[in-house]
């Protein structure tokens, strides 16, 4: 599907025709998936299964998550067919307390546009709470983690501290929003007009990557001014165990 430039546009960096929320901070545009597609070919390449993205905004990881899978068992989402299994496939797991701090959700409805194609389970609860009452008490292991919830440098400490834990031995982590100097690289776009309004969320990843240890394999994709007049991504970090 990724080679599908209409099945992207409406379906990935769109609902139909309106843009899907903060795909911006991924460097998506209609026909672009940005960093997107980065984590599309990692979850291929290790055969992820349970894939965790903890904050979703308008959802555009989750349906990276989940088309990655669908395409890896080389079934297709299409119109009107959805006679496979979901549960042969595996499981994206949302966590998002959708209470508007730091981004909105348009995905609360059951009748959402991400959950009538791409089926979520949405764990309506802060990450901290999912983690304790859900993830622990059922004992779910997990191949690829994205951490994108609360900013701050406290939050994403004990995101990752926490959830790291349950990674399964060639699971892969990812954080959003750790390149600080993104805003002088940033190029306006349709979907933002202030390249600074996002500047803010990028200090607390940005901070805590600095002290991730030996223990870690760290994979920095910046921007830095990489074709000037396309819309930057945020900064994505990929971390693996040594």
């Amino acid at each position: 599907m990724l080679f599908n430039l209409k099945y992207i546009k409406k379906y990935l960096t769109n609902n139909n025709d309106k843009p899907v929320t903060y795909r911006w901070t991924h460097g998506a545009t209609d026909n672009h998936l940005g960093d997107g597609l980065l984590i599309y070919s990692i979850i291929q390449f290790i055969r992820a299964k349970n894939c965790v993205c903890l904050g979703s905004g308008g959802g555009f990881i989750p349906r990276i998550m989940t088309q990655a899978r669908v395409d890896l068992y080389d079934v297709g989402i299409f119109e009107g067919n959805r006679d496979f299994n979901w549960g042969d496939i595996g499981t994206t797991y949302i966590v998002d307390a959708a209470n508007e701090i730091g981004g909105e959700v348009d995905w609360l409805k059951k009748d959402s546009f991400l959950r009538k194609n791409f089926y979520p389970r949405i764990i309506n609860e802060t990450t901290e709470n999912a983690y304790k009452n859900f993830f622990v008490k059922e004992d779910i292991k997990i191949d690829y983690l994205h951490i994108d919830a609360g900013h701050s440098y406290e939050d994403v400490k004990r995101d990752f501290e926490q959830y790291s834990k349950l990674l399964n031995k060639n699971g892969i982590i990812s954080i959003h929003d750790t390149d600080i100097n993104y805003s002088k690289n940033y190029i306006v776009s349709k979907d933002i007009s202030d390249k600074n309004a996002h500047h803010k969320f990028t200090e607390g990843p940005s901070k805590f990557i600095q002290e991730i240890g030996d223990e870690w394999q760290r994979f920095d994709f910046f921007n830095e001014g990489i074709l000037k007049n396309k819309p930057s991504s945020t900064g994505l970090t990929i971390l693996r165990h040594a």
